[in-house]
């Protein structure tokens, strides 16, 4: 029998060029340092653990080709257990031991830490979480979102929801089901607001963390509300037991939809595996899968050192996004050096490289590649004034939604941050396609 897990794909990447090798004396040159936050041991452990150690594989697969035109990459990482003091005091570390980008961990984190990357002029990236306000580069010139915001992936999941139920959504119900912490609540008044503009019945479903329990939330969904749609922003081991509870409660899974963190094996696989999660929709923003070019080489170069590829290679979504980020970091470091070769780099050097970052396609991993004539599961669309979409399940193009970088979205966009007490500004294109 076969089984499909339909697949939104969401994406604010851009797309370079694959590594090259570097000159044999390559690593006699000064090393540049990425401080890597990380949590292995707290609520998400079921992502840190899985991307956290792509990280380092492409890191040292950089290293083993002499390093970014002759210097070495360090990545240090911390593991902050998914709390932000910790994650406050790695983020001091890191800057002592003169790390020029930082790849920051969590909602939370990245909140708290944003005046202090600003103040200290070193980039941090985000991607697929954080406070969508980032979009805004003048404001926030040293935040890098780099793939789909929450408001984003909130808006496009009302997209796919009104494509499901007949381009209409007038008197629909839709639930809204979250991680009750700044992450899970970030998308809402944009939620509400299309509920607005739409016509549907919202009504939210908050979890408290660690989101190990939510038989009433599934239950309230299914028979008292009744929703047509539910769009789930749930992480950790939380998208599981949703699956789990709404199987249980005999709703059905074609009706769910889950952002980005709740779309990898980990998550289908903890809820009883495929069979049981048949029909559930989820959203990327990498490639899935193993037939990639750079986790090719990545296997090349373990079986060169004698050893297996690692076991979380099997872990394809969380893997393949790990690899994805640290490629970025370093591609902004190739940038700043073609400026500064001596690399004596700063955190205004590596701003200037994430800014120039443009074709950038790392052997089709960055899920906007298009891929010719093989054929690809899920192939997304792609452009940084908002995002296209694509959603396909199985090989079979189920619907294409519009890009969400309109005069419309615009607006939407800038009536949120004004009830939140701020203007917003034109969104700044990071990465050109």
């Amino acid at each position: 029998m076969r089984h499909h897990l339909a697949i939104v794909t969401a994406l604010i990447l851009a797309v370079g060029s694959l590594l090259t090798a570097a000159p044999s004396h390559a690593q006699s040159k000064s090393e540049i340092v990425i401080g890597v936050q990380c949590d292995r041991t707290g609520p998400t452990q079921i992502v840190g653990t899985v991307l956290c150690p792509a990280f380092h594989d492409y890191i040292a697969l950089v290293n083993s080709k002499g390093g970014v035109d002759g210097h070495p990459i360090k990545a240090i990482e911390i593991d902050h257990e998914y709390k932000v003091p910790p994650a406050v005091e790695s983020y001091e570390r890191h800057k002592k031991e003169g790390a020029v980008t930082m790849a920051v961990y969590g909602t939370p984190q990245i909140y708290a830490l944003t005046a202090k990357l600003t103040e200290d002029r070193i980039p941090g990236t985000s991607p697929g979480f954080g406070s969508a306000a980032a979009a805004d580069g003048a404001r926030y010139p040293f935040i890098f979102p780099i793939a789909a915001t929450y408001w984003s992936q909130g808006a496009a999941a009302v997209d796919f929801v009104k494509k499901q139920l007949g381009g209409n959504l007038k008197g629909k119900k839709i639930a809204y089901i979250f991680y009750d912490n700044p992450a899970g609540r970030e998308p809402i008044e944009v939620i509400e607001d299309l509920a607005t503009k739409e016509g549907f019945q919202l009504k939210t479903f908050a979890v408290p963390p660690p989101g190990v329990e939510m038989g009433a939330q599934a239950l309230d969904i299914a028979q008292r509300f009744r929703a047509d749609f539910v769009i789930a922003h749930l992480f950790g081991g939380a998208p599981s037991v949703s699956i789990k509870e709404f199987k249980r409660v005999g709703y059905p899974l074609r009706k769910v939809v889950s952002f980005v963190w709740g779309a990898a094996e980990a998550n289908i696989d903890g809820a009883g595996g495929f069979a049981v999660a048949e029909g559930y929709y989820a959203m990327q923003f990498a490639g899935v899968g193993t037939d990639y070019p750079v986790l090719n080489e990545i296997r090349d170069m373990y079986k060169k050192q004698g050893k297996e590829p690692p076991k979380e290679m099997a872990s394809t979504v969380f893997y393949n996004r790990g690899v994805l980020i640290a490629a970025l970091h370093v591609e902004a470091i190739r940038n700043a050096l073609k400026a500064k070769p001596d690399g004596k780099l700063t955190g205004n050097d590596t701003k200037a490289g994430f800014e120039k970052i443009s074709n950038f396609t790392l052997g089709g991993l960055p899920a906007a590649q298009d891929h010719g004539d093989r054929p690809r599961r899920w192939r997304p669309r792609s452009d940084l004034a908002g995002e296209g979409w694509e959603v396909r399940e199985g090989d079979r193009l189920v619907c294409r939604l519009p890009g969400r970088g309109g005069q419309a979205h615009q607006r939407r966009r800038e009536e949120v941050e004004r009830r939140r007490g701020g203007g917003f500004g034109p969104r700044r294109d990071r990465m050109r396609c």
